[in-house]
């Protein structure tokens, strides 16, 4: 396993829709490894596969409850919403609040090639919707509902 440099905002790759992962191997479970220990390096809670360069359909998330990796995840039922505050690993030192939907279901396939399906309610439907959106080419930050820079934030509470 190794760690990747994370792109940030601006790096053209983030921009880019990622495409279907034909065929599992051992490169894209070494892919895997190495977005999980990226992504719990830099104390993040997800990471798609373009945040590190490569525009495969591959996602790492833990809430808390435990690594989940998905390979060719797709969306297939959104429900209610919720607004919260979501940052990025991609653009540091930047909070936005931005509207996801409360329960998400998610079908993807497992590392062993199988077909999944997840779901997911409030904190984890945000953080699927969040690395979802990464690998259709889009960032938190365009959906925002409003940006919270910390440094301002940090100013008005010393006001």
């Amino acid at each position: 396993m190794a760690l990747r440099y994370i792109r940030k905002i601006g790096d053209p790759i983030l921009y880019k829709k990622a495409k279907h992962v034909e065929k599992i191997d051992d490169h894209i479970l070494m892919i895997l490894d190495d977005m999980a220990e990226t992504m719990y390096s830099a104390d993040g809670v997800g990471l798609a596969a373009n945040q590190i360069g490569i525009l495969r359909r591959l996602v790492v998330v833990d809430v808390g409850d435990g690594l989940i990796e998905l390979i060719n995840p797709e969306i297939i039922l959104e429900e209610g919403e919720q607004i919260g505050q979501e940052g990025c690993l991609s653009v540091p030192n930047v909070t936005a609040e931005v509207k996801r939907p409360k329960k998400i279901k998610v079908k993807y396939q497992d590392r062993n090639g199988d077909i999944r399906e997840i779901e997911g309610e409030d904190f984890l439907a945000r953080a699927l919707s969040h690395e979802i959106d990464h690998l259709n080419g889009v960032l938190f930050v365009d959906k925002a509902i409003r940006i919270i820079n910390e440094d301002d934030e940090e100013k008005t509470e010393a006001e």
